[in-house]
């Protein structure tokens, strides 16, 4: 039998409980996915013209596009072609990286390494964008390792006041240049800086072959500042070759796309109120190929079943 005291703290928790709306007993929904997507430049594989090819872009449903820089294209011309199509250039790739490294030996190529990093982050304040994305070195048999860190850093470093002034990102891309290996070793990279002008540019497809996307989308966090989006087929590696691991169609790799989203949740990235950039960095063409490049990143990314 149930004590006085007992019936009435039942009786407070029922009628506490009966003035709740009933939403408050519902799972929280998840949030709302905000990627916004793009391509990059190469990719459109139709149009003549600057504008048409934001054109193109726009009609196939993107939001934005990486460019290159320093480049030929005249600004002029982008400018124009982003304020009659609203396809933004969120971020630009340095042009020059894998040409002059920020680590080779001879400080005048390492000069003019930096001098394009700059030229880049001008051109990305022009044209509104955010980011620059940046091989901060090469390593091999000329040049080390642990010189690549260093030399890397101090020329990063004297680029920093020309991305402050401008309020551009340097963003750093793990690629395949035998540098930074792993995503702690990438995430202490960036943490050596103590600057946030110096973030991280993740590219999904290029850790595939030794390792894991979502491992590194957890390691790196609030770090990573744009995505680029492809897959790698480990199979295709081992069959036929190396490089013919990316000649496979975006969600018919080892990517492991929905953990990559989960992954891209929990960071906070995907539903950042802003719209964080997902690129598509794969095999262009023309517009029915781009838009069809387009409803698969929406699937992954934004719309999953799975």
């Amino acid at each position: 039998m149930l004590t006085r005291r007992e019936v009435l703290a039942s009786g407070v928790a029922a009628a506490a409980a009966a003035a709740l709306p009933l939403s408050s007993f519902a799972a929280a929904e998840p949030a709302k996915r905000t990627l916004r997507l793009a391509v990059m430049w190469y990719m459109v594989g139709e149009g003549k013209t600057v504008l048409e090819k934001f054109q193109i872009l726009k009609d196939c449903g993107f939001d934005g596009v990486e460019m290159d820089s320093p480049s030929d294209i005249k600004p002029e011309e982008v400018l124009e072609a982003q304020a009659k199509t609203g396809i933004k250039v969120h971020g630009l790739v340095d042009s020059v990286h894998w040409k002059f490294h920020l680590n080779a030996p001879d400080e005048k190529v390492r000069d003019q390494g930096r001098a394009g990093l700059e030229t880049a982050l001008r051109d990305a304040k022009r044209f509104g964008s955010t980011s620059v994305l940046l091989v901060p070195g090469v390593v091999n048999a000329k040049q080390p390792y642990d010189d690549a860190w260093t030399l890397s850093m101090e020329q990063i470093r004297k680029a920093l006041p020309v991305a402050k002034e401008c309020g551009i990102k340097i963003a750093v891309e793990n690629v395949w240049n035998n540098f930074l290996l792993s995503p702690l070793e990438a995430a202490r990279y960036v943490d050596d800086f103590k600057d946030p002008s110096v973030v991280w540019h993740f590219d999904i497809g290029n850790v595939i072959n030794t390792g894991f996307p979502a491992q590194w989308i957890k390691v790196l966090g609030k770090r990573i500042a744009k995505l680029h989006i492809k897959d790698f087929s480990r199979k295709k590696r081992d069959d036929q070759g190396l490089w013919k691991g990316f000649d496979v169609e975006l969600g018919q790799g080892d990517a492991d796309w929905p953990a990559v989203i989960k992954a891209l949740d929990e960071i906070g990235y995907s539903t950042a109120p802003e719209g964080n950039w997902a690129t598509a960095e794969v095999g262009g063409g023309d517009a029915e190929h781009l838009t069809k490049i387009r409803e698969i990143m929406q699937s992954l990314l934004i719309s999953p079943t799975t």
